[in-house]
């Protein structure tokens, strides 16, 4: 009897024992801090140095109504900015070293790992300035002729609020003319802000440019060297690409739609972060909402053109044909694009993103994307969301709200970055946005009313 107590009392241990971990999953106030540091620095450098902001206004939108985990923390943390190297560092810890990002010319800025001291070599001895208007005419410059602006009340009514959110910019072609443009106070035609997930959308973008090439297929397996000597009934090396753009992985992650802190702010690698989580459902059965599936198309696009194309795939491809002079892709410290948040734009630049999809793929008489290109695009194809907008690949499907036709699609970033693209209709709309945690900005309400005031 002596014996059974004593294993019940060793059994009550452990099991006291094994509850102390759960508690420990806990994310930790001083990860926490770390995050919120690492989120002031690189956001921070990318608006100074990408987008010419002042701290001041960056404290005002960029770093104002944030998630609400480092809202309260991030204004209490100082940004030091060296305008000579193109470093932003921020303090948050006395025994560690502060959270650093590095700006380098063409490459944006990127977040070093919480805790790392070295830096990466610079690209040149000093920053440059962002970049101006550009000369040739619209819509591959910025020469603009006198637009006949209809008078659209929608527009004015979203810069002063009505849609909720806190509207930056926006911008209406009808065609190739530029028939709306406004901007908040502090921003203007070429003042560059974070994409965040309309970079997906421009990530299948360079998908379908990859394609045209033959680089990739879409029906075929991802390529991710870090899956190549997995067993081959592991589920996850029959993911497609098609399976990635369609947020129809299979994948775990955290939550839907999951967050991805540590790379974004955390200064962990794509290739450290991403290819690691295991796979819970069959590939092409379940919609899930997930950052990591973009990465891994960009991370098997890597593995598909080779080191010296993907380094500048982004600018080489997409943005210097059709005239995005104003925009950067940034990566990882590894070299990885974070391209399913990580580009830096103008309202300019993605309405001329919209015109090539508005054109079905061609610029200038030159076809960029392969035939069908937008079709593919804007097919579901397997699981959908439960609710509000359909998917395709990489672009969300606005098929189904009143007053918007049919065969309506957008590119949708967080706080409030949508490019709308109406094929039907002829209209291009961008709304750049700064909209803080809560205050969600209405775009179905907002594309209809801009739809029946240009005819």
């Amino acid at each position: 009897m002596g014996a059974i107590r004593a294993r019940i009392r060793l059994i009550g241990l452990a099991t006291a024992l094994t509850a102390t971990p759960l508690a420990a999953q806990q994310v930790p106030a001083p990860y926490t801090l770390a995050i919120a540091a690492g989120y002031k620095a690189a956001i921070t450098c990318s608006a100074v140095f990408i987008g010419g902001r002042t701290q001041e206004q960056i404290a005002r939108d960029e770093l104002s109504g944030i998630y609400p985990e480092y809202d309260a923390l991030v204004p209490t943390l100082k940004a030091d900015v060296d305008a000579k190297i193109g470093l932003v560092t921020v303090a948050f810890d006395p025994a560690l070293p502060p959270r650093r990002a590095v700006y380098r010319k063409d490459r944006g800025c990127t977040i070093m790992p919480i805790g790392a001291v070295a830096l990466p070599a610079p690209d040149s001895d000093q920053p440059t300035a962002p970049a101006q208007a550009n000369p040739a005419p619209w819509p591959i410059g910025d020469a603009l002729p006198k637009p006949a602006h209809p008078k659209i009340d929608a527009v004015a009514r979203a810069m002063a609020g009505a849609y909720s959110g806190k509207t930056t910019g926006i911008v209406v072609l009808r065609g190739k003319a530029l028939v709306a443009e406004s901007y908040a106070d502090g921003f203007g035609p070429y003042t560059a802000q974070r994409t965040w997930s309309v970079a997906k959308s421009i990530t299948g973008t360079l998908v379908g440019i990859a394609v045209k090439e033959g680089a990739v297929r879409t029906d075929a397996p991802a390529r991710i060297p870090e899956w190549a000597d997995e067993y081959a009934f592991n589920r996850r090396r029959q993911i497609t690409l098609d399976n990635l753009l369609r947020m129809a992985s299979g994948l775990h992650s955290d939550t839907a739609g999951n967050r991805s802190d540590a790379v974004y702010f955390g200064g962990t690698a794509v290739t450290e972060e991403t290819v690691h989580w295991p796979i819970e459902v069959k590939p092409g059965t379940r919609f899930r909402y997930a950052n990591n599936d973009i990465l891994l198309a960009m991370r098997s696009l890597r593995a598909a053109l080779g080191e010296a194309r993907y380094k500048n795939f982004p600018a080489t491809a997409l943005f210097d044909r059709i005239g995005m002079k104003h925009t950067v892709a940034e990566t990882d410290w590894r070299g990885n694009y974070i391209s399913s948040s990580q580009i830096w734009t103008t309202a300019r630049d993605l309405a001329r993103f919209g015109l090539l999809y508005l054109d079905d793929g061609v610029w200038n008489g030159k076809r960029v994307l392969p035939e069908d290109w937008r079709r593919y695009v804007t097919t579901p194809n397997g699981p959908q969301p439960a609710t509000g907008f359909g998917y395709g690949a990489t672009f969300w499907l606005m098929n189904k709200v009143p007053g918007v036709p049919a065969d309506t699609f957008s590119a949708n970033g967080n706080r409030g970055q949508f490019v709308v693209i109406v094929p039907s209709r002829n209209i291009v709309i961008v709304r750049r946005g700064e909209d803080p945690a809560g205050a969600p900005f209405d775009i179905a309400k907002f594309t209809a009313d801009v739809l029946a005031s240009v005819k």
